[in-house]
């Protein structure tokens, strides 16, 4: 009879397999079993940064044009700002504060000295790129939101995901689209706006998703009806593209993931590497 080894010698070829070696077949061992609500409900993040993109580009669009002067949008984003810090410790009940042993002094202390260190700058961030073409300017940001969007923390465990890079990457294009605003009071606001968007503003989404779902989803509808209303102001043509493109990600993309699910495949069996789960670690010593 024949036997699985290769210290005897058998008479059969060495690529010689009985019936019984496809006993211990196994088919899709670690397949996961996603529900369409699951997905959605995941998929908000995704959805979430791409509106935060758009309302980025819109607001700087509509400073450049004069529409919002930068009072007025410093003024909104202050008082968005401490609605925002406010629900922060409302959701948990200050229990991440205590966690991190932060005070709201050290906060007040951070965000006075950025401010202080953005507006006295804000002169050389409005004349950085003078050099450089509107064009290439323009070309830069857009690489630059993509590589955001790409690289950005969806809470996907891949080694493409970099917060850091993700976030610096937001910030080059704030830069760089600020400096074509008419006045360095414009490239300050918008600097500091794009810190809230792409910097604090993920952070409270992360902790209204992971406290109250409900509101996560509410925030989130509502953030895209403003970013999807905004856009249609500028363009109904865009409005109508960038609409088709939230609903393919969070409705469209979800079921086509559940629908290929029932497709996998995947084999395992003897034929597999072997896995050394004994502790080896005392032949280290």
């Amino acid at each position: 009879r024949w036997q699985k080894v290769l210290y005897e010698r058998q008479p059969f070829p060495d690529n010689y397999v009985d019936q019984r070696f496809l006993e211990e077949l196994r088919k899709n061992v670690h397949a996961r079993q996603y529900r369409y609500q699951a997905v959605v409900f995941q998929s908000g993040a995704v959805v979430q940064q791409l509106c935060s993109v758009c309302v980025f580009v819109l607001t700087w669009w509509y400073m450049d044009a004069g529409v919002l002067s930068p009072q007025g949008l410093f003024g909104a984003a202050l008082v968005s700002s401490l609605l925002g810090y406010v629900l922060f410790d409302a959701v948990d009940g200050g229990a991440g504060r205590w966690a991190s042993g932060r005070t709201r002094w050290a906060d007040l202390k951070s965000t006075l000295v950025f401010a202080a260190f953005t507006y006295g700058f804000s002169p050389v961030l409005k004349t950085l790129t003078e050099s450089i073409s509107t064009d290439t300017i323009y070309a830069m940001s857009a690489l630059m939101l993509l590589g955001h969007l790409v690289f950005f923390d969806y809470g996907a465990n891949a080694a493409i995901v970099s917060s850091t890079l993700s976030l610096n990457m937001a910030i080059f294009a704030s830069v760089c689209l600020a400096s074509r605003l008419p006045r360095s009071l414009h490239a300050f606001v918008m600097v500091t706006f794009a810190m809230q968007i792409f910097a604090l503003w993920p952070v409270l989404q992360k902790k209204l998703k992971a406290r109250t779902p409900r509101c996560y989803v509410g925030v989130t509808v509502l953030f895209a009806l403003a970013a999807l209303a905004g856009l249609a102001t500028v363009s109904s043509v865009g409005a109508v593209l960038f609409a088709s493109l939230l609903l393919a990600i969070s409705c469209l993309c979800p079921y086509c993931l559940i629908r290929l699910q029932l497709l996998k495949d995947n084999i395992h069996g003897p034929w597999d590497e072997a896995e050394i789960k004994e502790d080896l670690s005392r032949f280290l010593m």
